[in-house]
């Protein structure tokens, strides 16, 4: 029994340097593009580019700013300003009070997320925002515009969450969002996931499109692999449902533009799911369905979303 207890010991102590070596990697390779402000004790990543109305781009699970500056922002900074958010416990956004460590399974709801960098917007002078969300970073539009109906000018919603779904997400999202998941097998797979399954999990997340060359390279996996991001992330999509059930109930009052871009390969974020119902939702709605396409459009269709944008721009008088 001893020598079992030494070996446990042994294991744990490996894990966790090797952990800790792989995260120390990681933020050195991927330093924060942009500043970190601080907002109510909370560090905050935000990253400016170019000059015009205020364009919010808040990006999806697993992700940070860096999705957007593969090229997409670069499309928009001549005539928008172009403001990008990492959301809580990712990239290098810190997480809220009280939800870190090891054995917690609290989480950021998106209403508490969309608060946060609502906060760090008035920091920072940003007025009444076009507010883009892709992905998971849909639910936290969709609660920016909840929170701020009367100071949001528009809405892009990109592959986005916004309602209820049917069926579960899968076990390593229950298993990392548990407290026991989060405390003993969150640290194994921040230690030991190879490459070949980072590659692997981005080529899923573009098909049936093939990921753009270079882009794992330049999003950096590596800062979501972190163990409390891998936390953060888990516990987020986990205890998402109840939160975007409470919010789906409030779309029917939001006025603004909204402008809905989703393709109909997307297995992810499924176009039946989310966006149609989104379309009959809020009064305002334009969608846009993309055929043949999965769920990364800013990068295999980036003109359909630019085009999104620039219309939700011209029917909310910015343009």
């Amino acid at each position: 029994m001893l020598i079992l207890l030494s070996l446990i010991a042994v294991f744990i102590v490996a894990v966790q340097w090797r952990a800790s070596a792989r995260e120390a990697a990681a933020t050195a390779a991927y330093p924060p593009q942009g500043r970190v402000i601080d907002v109510d004790g909370t560090p905050v990543h935000v990253l400016t580019q170019g000059s015009g109305p205020d364009l919010v781009l808040l990006h999806g699970a697993s992700g940070n700013v860096r999705d957007w500056t593969f090229g997409f922002t670069d499309r928009l900074s001549d005539r928008y300003r172009v403001i990008m958010f990492d959301r809580p416990g990712l990239g290098w956004t810190g997480r809220l009070p009280g939800k870190a460590g090891a054995w917690n399974t609290a989480l950021e709801s998106p209403t508490e997320q969309a608060a946060l960098l609502q906060k760090a917007a008035a920091i920072i002078g940003i007025e009444r925002p076009i507010v883009v969300g892709h992905s998971f970073g849909g639910a936290v539009a969709m609660a920016w515009a909840v929170n701020q109906p009367d100071e949001t000018a528009a809405v892009v919603m990109v592959g986005a969450v916004s309602n209820p779904w049917p069926g579960g997400l899968g076990w390593t999202y229950t298993v990392n969002g548990s407290a026991w998941g989060g405390a003993l097998v969150v640290p194994v797979l921040s230690a030991f996931v190879p490459q070949s399954y980072i590659d692997g999990s981005v080529e899923s997340i573009f098909a049936p499109q093939p990921a753009p060359e270079g882009y794992a390279a330049h999003v950096g996996a590596g800062l979501v692999l972190r163990r409390e991001s891998l936390r953060a992330n888990a516990q987020q999509v986990n205890g998402l449902y109840p939160h975007i059930v409470k919010l789906s109930k409030k779309y029917g009052n939001l006025q603004m533009p909204f402008e809905i871009v989703h393709g109909d390969a997307d297995t992810i974020v499924p176009l039946s799911v989310h966006s149609e119902p989104l379309s009959q939702q809020v009064p305002r709605a334009n969608l846009t369905v993309l055929e043949g396409i999965g769920h990364m459009p800013q990068h295999v269709a980036p003109d359909a979303v630019e085009d999104a944008i620039d219309r939700a721009a011209a029917r909310a008088g910015l343009r």
